[in-house]
């Protein structure tokens, strides 16, 4: 939305450098799995779909300027099935790729941090399991700060009436995501465990 990048634009800077920072510090500690080529081509194409899939539906709400999109379904869907390395990297940055790709640049920023600390939750606590119940845990955990986090930047941006006509469209966002991303998740790691072993 051209008149939140407007907004943010003097804070732009100062985000960009602050998420740059905590990426690379990530990066760092995670360097021993990064130097692996499975993980970093796994990052990059589920950083794409996630991109791809968030951008493919929009409907915007108009008192934020936000947008409902069902990229949370391949945010948990990476996490749950990749682990947390992955699953940060493609709820931050492919994510915020989607939200440039729709045409909502404007909230590139914020949801390079909340999706990518939804995904880093999600793949933390569901990693190397297959248990419904432990995948749902994962995906409420990860849809609650996704929904937690959005709320607390738009009742920022745009005042706490505005805030709350959003949370409905983000619980739906997350409720498909735990649906849809466990319903996935399940069958990839039932038929192909040795996927996990990949990172």
């Amino acid at each position: 939305m051209s008149d939140l990048t407007e907004m943010l634009k003097p804070y732009g800077p100062y985000v960009l450098a602050a998420v740059t920072v905590i990426y690379i510090a990530y990066l760092y500690i995670n360097r021993k799995k990064f130097r692996s080529a499975s993980v970093l081509a796994i990052s990059a194409v589920m950083a794409a779909v996630t991109g791809v899939t968030t951008a493919f539906i929009t409907i915007t709400t108009p008192a934020t300027g936000g947008y409902l999109n069902f990229g949370d379904t391949m945010v948990m869907f990476s996490a749950m099935v990749f682990g947390p390395v992955v699953g940060v990297f493609a709820g931050g940055v492919g994510s915020a790729l989607g939200d440039i790709i729709a045409g909502y640049p404007g909230w590139a920023p914020i949801t390079l941090v909340v999706k990518g600390l939804e995904g880093l939750a999600v793949g933390y606590l569901a990693r190397r399991s297959d248990n419904v119940s432990t995948l749902v845990i994962a995906g409420l955990v990860g849809g609650i700060i996704m929904v937690s986090g959005y709320f607390a930047f738009e009742a920022y941006m745009f005042g706490v009436p505005a805030a709350l006509t959003e949370v409905p469209v983000n619980m739906l966002q997350a409720v498909t995501g735990v649906i849809v991303g466990t319903a996935l998740a399940r069958v990839i790691k039932k038929r192909y465990p040795e996927v996990e072993d990949l990172v």
